[in-house]
């Protein structure tokens, strides 16, 4: 059978179909239990989250299931490029950025600064909650937190961009390792090359990871159908991980501005850009993100604090340019509204294909 595989039997989930876990608040504990009550896996993305938001996430996942699922979290780079973000560059970010403001008679910011959660924080408030499954993107915690994890009863699922990401997250303990391709919508998850140049398409990925790291690997990005499901367990991947189709459904918490993006009878273009966050990410394509291609901006997450109060502008004058509509790139216009009718229909096709 086709969905008897080393991810299902190491996550205890009768099929090897993983909801990708979305950050911003977009991730719902209906759409994570929708698909874990199916038999698959959803994933619940916390990098927005206080640690008493993270306990509250978790009680009422619970409520709503009792099969494994996973939280989230982002683990902070190594080397940030906050650190050397000098008075300098934030001087040259605004200089390129000042006509927009003027034109929307926004004051530009003296100053930026990042008030997100505290990740030290985070990883004890997901360690208490002791989730069937923790994963991680930018990196891998420590060995004694991955220790503690494991202690609970917890799964580790990292996620690599590169082999030799891959071959770190095998080093650090994980138990699985999820293979993002270059089509893969929202952030790119590099940590250890950062660079557009190193992003590899999921079919060459994928068997380059398999050759070097003993872990099960699952496949992720550009994945939007059966057929690409069946040609990711041709390519050797023991499980698959699905954001974008997902994202679009009513179960998420995405904007209906953004799912009528996602669901344009068209389809629709995206492109891999720095300027909404300060990292790479991968967005459905508009005016502002071609007008700044070349635009060098504020590291992340600066830059999403730097163009606040002009995205702010912007939405109450209901111009759509300055919102990120992150998604992946899609092999065929998205079909299913309803998590549990799309969850459905893979799983139907897969078992008679």
């Amino acid at each position: 059978m086709w969905n008897k595989t080393k991810v299902s039997e190491l996550l205890n989930i009768e099929y090897p179909i993983i909801q990708g876990p979305f950050g911003g608040r977009f991730s719902t504990a209906k759409l994570v239990s929708t698909v874990s009550n199916l038999g698959g896996m959803g994933s619940f993305g916390l990098n927005a989250y206080q640690p008493e938001e993270i306990m509250e996430v978790s009680k009422e996942i619970q409520k709503r299931t009792d099969k494994p699922y996973a939280l989230n979290l982002w683990v902070p780079l190594k080397n940030d490029p906050v650190k050397t973000f000098t008075n300098e560059d934030f001087a040259a970010v605004k200089k390129q950025f000042l006509p927009l403001f003027k034109a929307e008679n926004v004051e530009d910011p003296d100053t930026v600064s990042s008030n997100g959660p505290d990740y030290e924080y985070q990883i004890e408030a997901v360690i208490q909650t002791k989730p069937p499954v923790a994963s991680f993107i930018f990196g891998m915690p420590d060995s004694d937190v991955i220790k503690e994890f494991k202690k609970g009863g917890s799964r580790i699922i990292g996620t690599a961009t590169t082999v030799e990401e891959a071959q770190f997250i095998e080093e650090r303990g994980a138990d699985l390792v999820v293979a993002t391709g270059n089509a893969a919508g929202g952030h790119r998850a590099a940590f250890l090359k950062p660079d557009a140049k190193s992003f590899l398409e999921t079919q060459d990925l994928l068997p380059k990871t398999l050759e070097k790291v003993k872990i099960p690997v699952i496949a992720a990005g550009g994945i939007t159908t059966s057929k690409d499901i069946i040609k990711m367990f041709a390519l050797g991947a023991s499980g698959v991980q699905l954001g974008t189709v997902f994202l679009a459904t009513e179960e998420s918490g995405a904007s209906g501005v953004h799912k009528n993006q996602l669901f344009s009878r068209t389809g629709y273009e995206t492109t891999l850009t720095k300027v909404f966050t300060g990292r790479y990410g991968r967005v459905i394509k508009s005016p502002f993100v071609a007008d700044n291609v070349n635009t060098k901006g504020a590291p992340y997450p600066l830059q999403s604090s730097f163009l606040a109060p002009l995205r702010k502008k912007y939405a109450e004058s209901g111009k759509m340019d300055l919102m990120a509509f992150w998604a992946g790139q899609p092999t065929e216009i998205l079909r299913h509204k309803s998590a549990g009718e799309l969850f459905i229909s893979l799983v139907n096709e897969l078992n008679v294909s």
